[in-house]
C-alpha cells in the first residue's frame, strides 16, 4: 500500500497545498478572530530576515525608520476623499473606550498617509527641511472578506514609507528608486523572484495616487501575486493637510510625496514561487538556517563531530543549526527539515565518521552525495549560491515560458483561466477591455513598455498590458 503524501500534491489541489505547508512547516495559525494569524518562529524568522533585508536598502536610499500610532481620528481619513472611498469597505473603526462612547471615533490604521501628513504639515517648515524621507515598520488591519493566511489577512505586518520634495521631479525619482533599488533589488536578488517591473492603470492605482509602480511575480499555479508598490501621490494629501514648505524664493509651496509598502504577504509569495511537493525552498541569502547539521544517532563521537561541524560553518559565515535531538526519530527530523525548505542538510553518523564524510542533502537542486568533512567548510557557500540562482533561473523560465503574447481580449481570457500570464497592446484592450477581462476574474497586473521597462505614462505608446488571475 502507498504511503500517503505529507503535503496535498499541487497539482491536485494548489490551495489546499498551500495550506498544508503552512501547516506542517509550521510557519503560522489562523488567529482567534477571522482573517488574523498568528505568526510562528519559524515563519517569523522568514519576517526577520526580510526585515533586515528591505531595511539595510531603505536606510541606503536616505530613509530614517519611525513609529506613528496605531489609531487615527476618523476625520483625518475624510480629508482625501478618494482615498477614503478605497478604503472604507476595509475599515475597523473603534467607536468605544473605556467604558465609555469616544466623542470622535478612531480608525485603527490601515496605512498612515492622513496621520503621518498631519506631523509633515508641522515638520516641514523651509525648502530647507526636505525630502523628509520617513519609514515605519509596524501592522495595518484593513477587514478582509476572503481572508488566506500571508496573502490577505484583516491584520499583517508590513513597512510603509511616506516622503515629502520640493519637486515633482524629486517625488517621481524617489519612488522609481525604492520600486528598483529597494523592492527589486530584494525581491529578485534575496528573494530569488523573477518580478515583473511595471505602472498600474488608473483603476488599480492605490487610493489617492497619481501613480502607482508595483513588482508582479508568478506564482507556481500561474497566478500572479502583487509582492510590493511604490506611489506617486503628487500633492493630493499636501493639499489636504496643508504640508507646504517656504522655497528658495520665498513662496509657499506645496510638497509633492510618495508613499510604498511591502508586507508579511511575501512570505505568501516566497512559499508559492519556490516550494514544491516536499515543502518549502527558502532562498539561501534569505534563509535564517542556510545548512542544518544532524546527528543521525546519539553516538558521543557523532555528537561532538556535529557540534564541531556547526562551529566551523558558523566560522566560515553559514547561517547553521546543529540539530542533535536524537531522541526524536532521524526520518522524522529529515522530514521536518525538508519541508522548512532548509537549503542544505549535513548528516552525520558512526559510519560516515569512520569514512571521514558526511551526507551532503541539497534541497533546492535535489540530490545527496557524500562529501570530506574537511572539505565541507570551503565548499558550502559556493553550492548556497549555486542554488540562490536556480531558484531564480526556475522562477524566469516558469513566467517566460507561461506568458502568451496575444491580440484579442478573448485570448487573454483563455491564458489567463488556463494558469498563465497574457501580454496585449494597451492600445488594443484600454478601460473597457480591462472592464470585460474583469468579468472573467482576470485584472492588468500591470503597464510594461514594449521592451519591458516601466513606461512613463499610463497611455505611451507601445505600453503593453500584462494581464492574469491573481491573489
Amino acid at each position: 500500500m502507498a504511503k500517503a503524501p505529507v503535503l496535498t500534491p499541487q497539482a491536485d489541489d494548489f490551495p489546499r497545498w498551500y495550506q498544508d505547508l503552512i501547516n506542517k512547516a509550521e510557519l503560522a495559525d489562523n488567529g482567534p478572530v477571522r482573517g488574523t494569524m498568528v505568526i510562528r518562529p519559524y515563519g517569523y524568522g522568514l519576517w526577520e530576515r526580510m526585515q533586515q533585508e528591505m531595511d539595510a536598502r531603505i536606510k541606503r536610499a536616505g530613509a530614517q525608520n519611525a513609529y506613528f500610532p496605531l489609531f487615527i481620528p476618523q476625520s483625518y481619513l475624510t480629508r482625501e476623499a478618494e482615498h477614503v472611498e478605497g478604503f472604507a469597505p476595509e475599515l475597523a473603526v473603534v467607536t468605544h473606550g473605556g467604558g465609555k462612547e469616544l466623542e470622535e471615533p478612531v480608525v485603527v490604521r490601515p496605512t498612515s498617509e492622513t496621520i503621518i501628513n498631519e506631523y509633515f504639515s508641522k515638520w516641514v517648515q523651509s525648502y530647507r527641511d526636505l525630502p523628509l524621507l520617513i519609514n515605519q515598520w509596524a501592522n495595518v488591519v484593513r477587514w478582509e472578506m476572503r481572508p488566506r493566511v500571508f496573502l490577505r489577512t484583516t491584520e499583517f505586518l508590513w513597512q510603509e514609507g511616506h516622503t515629502a520634495h520640493a519637486t515633482y521631479e524629486d517625488a517621481r525619482d524617489y519612488a522609481a528608486h525604492i520600486h528598483e533599488e529597494v523592492y527589486a533589488d530584494f525581491m529578485v536578488n534575496v528573494l530569488g523572484i523573477d518580478v515583473v517591473l511595471g505602472r498600474k492603470t488608473a483603476s488599480e492605482r492605490f487610493a489617492g495616487a497619481v501613480n502607482t509602480l508595483t513588482l508582479e511575480g508568478m506564482m507556481g499555479d500561474g497566478k500572479a501575486l502583487q509582492l510590493g508598490t511604490s506611489h506617486e501621490l503628487g500633492q493630493n494629501f499636501a493639499r489636504a493637510f496643508n504640508t507646504r514648505y517656504l522655497s528658495k524664493d520665498g513662496q509657499q509651496e506645496l510638497v509633492w510625496q510618495t508613499s510604498w509598502g511591502a508586507s508579511t504577504r511575501m512570505v505568501g509569495g516566497l512559499i508559492m514561487s519556490h516550494g514544491d511537493d516536499s515543502g518549502l525552498r527558502v532562498p539561501p541569502r534569505l534563509a535564517p538556517v542556510q545548512v542544518v547539521v544532524l546527528a543521525i544517532k546519539g553516538d558521543e563521537a557523532v555528537l561532538a563531530k556535529v557540534r564541531e561541524i556547526g562551529e566551523r560553518l558558523a566560522a566560515a559565515g553559514v547561517r547553521v543549526q546543529v540539530d542533535d535531538r536524537t531522541d526524536t526519530p532521524f526520518g522524522r527530523r529529515a522530514v521536518d527539515w525538508e519541508l522548512k525548505g532548509v537549503p542544505v542538510r549535513v548528516e552525520v553518523g558512526p559510519r560516515d565518521l569512520e569514512n571521514g564524510t558526511a551526507m551532503l542533502v541539497r534541497r533546492i537542486p535535489g540530490g545527496k552525495e557524500p562529501v570530506a568533512l574537511d572539505a565541507l567548510a570551503a565548499l558550502l557557500p559556493g553550492l548556497l549560491e549555486e542554488d540562490q540562482a536556480l531558484l531564480l533561473r526556475q522562477s524566469r523560465e516558469r513566467r517566460e515560458s507561461r506568458t502568451a503574447d496575444v491580440s484579442s481580449i478573448e485570448a487573454a481570457v483563455e491564458s489567463a483561466v488556463a494558469g498563465g500570464w497574457a501580454r496585449i497592446p494597451w492600445a488594443d484592450l484600454g478601460e473597457e477591455g480591462e472592464a470585460r477581462l474583469a468579468e472573467h476574474a482576470v485584472t492588468v497586473r500591470c503597464l510594461v513598455a514594449e521592451d519591458g521597462s516601466v513606461p512613463d505614462t499610463d497611455d505611451a505608446p507601445g505600453n503593453v498590458a500584462v494581464v492574469a488571475r491573481a491573489y
